[in-house]
């Protein structure tokens, strides 16, 4: 276990070790306090309390998943880029354990990059905007309940698209290709679940488009529910495709032949 700690220790260590990677912090925690003090400017702190600016800013949390993905998009195919690889796996160290410790470092750089993202948010909110009353949340809400759900459902949307990438830069050793399919999927998702709506094709429901996106159950609104669908049903269907792309993934990496 030890020896399995250090390895991903060491795939950490390639992260944060990077530029990159502290710009990705930066531009996700100023861009969240620019946005909380435009909003203030513009009479927010009037109208507004701590809560509605934190569930206002949540827009923003694409950042999170664009970043998270180009971490995770790098971290196999950068290996094969520069041919690191084979001075990886020439190490006592399993292919199985290699590949995992990637992913656990990605999955790792994805809660770190929320939770800088949660902390700037919610202490822009609370510097700024002093109104008790909430205007977006009903009276007996818990606004913070309602907050962290919302967050876990973009997050659960996060680490599908993330686990996504790291599938095609382990399959096709490619962060371009990673990184194209993962905004296309990101970007267009909701063109397809509209022209493939579960309420016109039943098999549509088993398509990953339209399972994305968990915060639609909030609140529990009639259209889904009629279609077959629930958010148990979609938790199911999403936790399949994660599990499909890492069982592709691991396959691939098993039998990659790195000697050429």
């Amino acid at each position: 276990m030890g020896d399995f700690l250090k390895l991903v220790q060491n795939e950490n260590m390639k992260i944060y070790r990077r530029l990159r990677t502290w710009i990705m912090f930066g531009l996700t925690a100023l861009l969240t306090i620019m946005f909380g003090v435009l909003f203030s400017l513009e009479g927010g702190s009037t109208v507004l309390s701590a809560w509605d600016v934190i569930s206002q800013l949540f827009f923003l949390y694409f950042l999170a998943t664009i970043f998270s993905v180009i971490v995770a998009s790098d971290i196999v195919a950068g290996e094969f880029t520069w041919g690191t690889i084979k001075l990886l796996l020439i190490r006592p160290w399993t292919r199985t354990k290699v590949l995992l410790s990637k992913l656990i470092a990605v999955l790792l750089f994805t809660i770190a990059l929320t939770v800088v993202f949660m902390i700037a948010a919610m202490a822009i909110s609370f510097l700024l905007f002093h109104k008790e009353s909430s205007d977006i949340f009903a009276q007996g809400d818990s606004p913070l309940r309602y907050i962290m759900e919302s967050l876990l459902y973009k997050y659960i949307d996060l680490v599908v698209i993330t686990v996504f990438s790291f599938m095609i830069s382990t399959v096709f050793r490619s962060g371009g290709i990673a990184i194209g399919l993962s905004m296309f999927i990101l970007f267009t998702g909701n063109i397809f679940t509209m022209l493939f709506s579960p309420a016109r094709y039943s098999w549509a429901k088993y398509v990953l488009f339209v399972n994305m996106d968990l915060g639609q159950y909030m609140g529990q609104g009639a259209i889904i529910p009629a279609a077959g669908m629930s958010l148990a049903f979609s938790s199911w269907i999403l936790a399949a495709y994660v599990l499909l792309f890492l069982v592709i993934s691991w396959i691939v990496f098993k039998k990659r032949d790195v000697a050429a």
